[in-house]
This record gives C-alpha cells, sequence and structure tokens, in this order.
C-alpha cells in the first residue's frame, strides 16, 4: 500500500483578496499544492470573475475553475468591524493576496505598516496593472491594457492588418503565474531572514518579459520587430496549412536538421542544397518557396494521413485543435490534463488538472469554487470570534 503524501504548499495559509484573474490565478496555484486559500469578498459585491463568461443554472463555470481549493467568506474591509477582522487573518497568516488600486489599502489604513505589525512574517502580493509607483500607478488597469502596452498586440497578427489582442486573459494568466512564483520567492527569502516583505507585481512586466529580446534587439541594433502573422522571422517553414479535408495543421523547423526531413518529406529534397537553406532567418526570407512546397503537399492530404507522415519522417507537427479536440486528445487524456472534479452544485466538471506534476508530493484539486461566503461562519468561528461577535459584525454590514 502506498503511504499517503503530504502537499507541499501543507500548512502555507493564503488571504485571497483579489478579483477577477491575475491574483486569484496565483491563489489558485498555490491551493493546487496544497496551500489553505481564505477567498475573501465583498459581502455585496463578489469577484466579477463569479459572472464571467457562461454559466450553467446561474453558476459561473470560470469561476469553479479560478475559485477551486478556496474557502469562502464575506468582508468589507472598509468597516472598522471588517478592518479588525482582516488584521486578526493576517496574524495567522502567511500570504495576503490583493488587487486594489494603489492607495485602496492605505485609505482602510491596512497598509503594509499595519499588516506587517499584525504579523512580522506576513508576504503581501500586491497586483496591479502598472505597479504601485510611477506616473500610471493610479489608473484602472487590465491585462488587454497590459496586451497593447507590453508590444505584444503589435506583433501580433498579419502584416497588412490592425495590430491583435488575444481572445483570453492572456496578460493575467502570465502575471498569475508569475506572482505565484514571486510569493515563493519571498517565501523562500523569509526563511533566511525570518520576515516577510511585499511583492509589487505590475501586469505590464510580466509579459513583456515573455516577450523575448525585443528591447535589446533595439537598444543594440534599432530593430523593431514587425508582424508577421503565422511567420517566424528565425526560421521558416512555420505556419499553419489547410489539409485536404479541410482541418488544419502547424508545422514547426526551429532545429535545421527538422527542416531538412520536412523538405525530403515533401518531395522537395533539392531546396536543401540552396545556400540561404542552411540558417534559420535565411529560411525564413524565403519563406514563399517553403510555404508553397509544404502547403502544397499538405493540402493534397488529410489530416490524418498528414500527421502520420510527418510522426514517420521525425518532423515536427500538429494538429490545430479546438477545445472539443483537446478534449478527446490522447496525450491529454494519458497526462489527466482535463481532469473530473465532483461539485455539490453542478454535479461532475472537467478542468484542467494542476499545473505540473510532482513525482513525490502531487497537487490535486480537492473540489471547485464554492458558493459567495459559503465558509465566512465556520472561519471565523476557527479565528476565535463567538456568535454574538459575528452576528455583531452582520449588524454592521461587515458580513
Amino acid at each position: 500500500m502506498t503511504a499517503p503524501t503530504t502537499a507541499p504548499l501543507t500548512g502555507l495559509r493564503v488571504l485571497d483578496l483579489a478579483t477577477l484573474f491575475a491574483g486569484p490565478m496565483a491563489a489558485t496555484l498555490l491551493g493546487d499544492f496544497g496551500a489553505e486559500v481564505v477567498k475573501i469578498e465583498h459581502p455585496t459585491k463578489p469577484d466579477p470573475s463569479r459572472g464571467h463568461g457562461p454559466s450553467k443554472d446561474g453558476v459561473g463555470l470560470w469561476w469553479k475553475m479560478l475559485g477551486r481549493n478556496k474557502r469562502t467568506m464575506t468582508l468589507d474591509l472598509s468597516k472598522p468591524g471588517g478592518r479588525a477582522t482582516l488584521l486578526r487573518l493576517a496574524e495567522t497568516a502567511d500570504v495576503i493576496i490583493e488587487n486594489f488600486r494603489p492607495g485602496t489599502l492605505e485609505k482602510w489604513d491596512l497598509g503594509w505598516p499595519e499588516l506587517s505589525a499584525a504579523n512580522p512574517r506576513l508576504v503581501l502580493a500586491r497586483v496591479t496593472g502598472f505597479g504601485q509607483f510611477g506616473p500610471y500607478a493610479h489608473r484602472p488597469g487590465f491585462g488587454t491594457l497590459a496586451e497593447a502596452m507590453s508590444g505584444f498586440a503589435a506583433i501580433t497578427g498579419e502584416p497588412d492588418a490592425p495590430p491583435t489582442l488575444p481572445p483570453f486573459g492572456l496578460a493575467d494568466s502570465i502575471a498569475g503565474l508569475t506572482t505565484a512564483y514571486a510569493v515563493m520567492t519571498a517565501l523562500a527569502a523569509r526563511g533566511h531572514t525570518g520576515e516577510g516583505q511585499v511583492v509589487d507585481m505590475a501586469l505590464i512586466e510580466p509579459i513583456l518579459a515573455a516577450l523575448g529580446p525585443q528591447p535589446l534587439w533595439f537598444d543594440q541594433l534599432g530593430h523593431v520587430q514587425p508582424r508577421t502573422g503565422n511567420r517566424s522571422p528565425n526560421n521558416a517553414p512555420r505556419g499553419v496549412y489547410r489539409t485536404a479535408d479541410g482541418t488544419w495543421v502547424a508545422v514547426s523547423t526551429s532545429a535545421q536538421s527538422v527542416a531538412e526531413r520536412v523538405m525530403h518529406l515533401v518531395g522537395r529534397p533539392e531546396l536543401i542544397d540552396e545556400p540561404w537553406f542552411a540558417s534559420g532567418a535565411d529560411r525564413a526570407r524565403h519563406a514563399d518557396v517553403l510555404d508553397e512546397a509544404v502547403g502544397g503537399w499538405i493540402a493534397t492530404r488529410t489530416r490524418t494521413d498528414v500527421l502520420a507522415a510527418f510522426e514517420k519522417a521525425e518532423a515536427a507537427a500538429a494538429p490545430v485543435q479546438d477545445v472539443r479536440d483537446v478534449m478527446a486528445d490522447p496525450q491529454y487524456q494519458a497526462l489527466d490534463t482535463i481532469t473530473t472534479v465532483d461539485d455539490p452544485e453542478l454535479g461532475p466538471l472537467r478542468m484542467q488538472n494542476v499545473l505540473f506534476r510532482l513525482s513525490a508530493t502531487p497537487g490535486a484539486i480537492r473540489w471547485a469554487g464554492r458558493p459567495h461566503g459559503a465558509d465566512t461562519d465556520e472561519i471565523l468561528t476557527e479565528l476565535g470570534l463567538t456568535p454574538d461577535d459575528v452576528t455583531a459584525l452582520r449588524a454592521e454590514g461587515a458580513l
């Protein structure tokens, strides 16, 4: 019999005060690996993510994923009782994640001086559009603005078409991942110093890091990366190609050996002998010739036949899948990437599993997102509040 394992973040307590996506996603990632996450929402204005996207039976489905592994309670931090209760909760916590505009917590006398006085070991992660200082700090900030400001939209899309924004929360997701990493870094530092600190996370920064060496190219060469559609300036053939049965496949030739295999596969080995074929950048400058060779070959075959031939040739190709294909994909099934979670409100739910696999201390989805304020009384009782205390907080409007 296998001995039971303890999740790696067991014993870590996180208060999630954030709304929408980046901050709450960071808390979700910590909860997936065992952290106790308490989601704190306003009594009458819950996290807007509960209402984003499609719902079933009046229950927001996005929240079921974003709110997983979190207990939920309500608290109005602007009320004296709400402020006092948060400070008591902070005494028990390791991490607070918030995404109010700079100065909001301070307005409620809940800034870093007050929180760190309540708990010197606390890590406070502050997630905002533009950071805690600078000329834009007090502007409202969303992922869309970060996608535009960072240079992402400018290089995305066809050369003769407008800049393109992603149809999902790309900047928020990158910032959520980064915030979880930043929190763990601050906790590691606490292990050395015994003291917590503030994480200042601006949405506009992680996506800029993900875009690679564009600032360095510009600094050293004055180079501004243009929009190239699905083509890459670094290698070719590269892109999506339509098959005979009306579907699409993606092809990549980042490695020289793979590019050569593709040319043999599509019956154009003579192109390998061209002087320009020897480097990815030179191949990219002859993308029209290479796309015609690869695209013409793919266009006469079904997707199944194309993928089988590429696999046999040890060349890199993949189907362009929508969510229906993803749900049925055998590799995702083998990895349990889309897993099933039993939910008391909606029954079995299928959603993305935890982000990675650990061999000895794996993470797990223990439950999906819970109703607004479902655990308020239980959490406050654990904190030492009496029924009369809870009644008084409710009378004040703090719960």
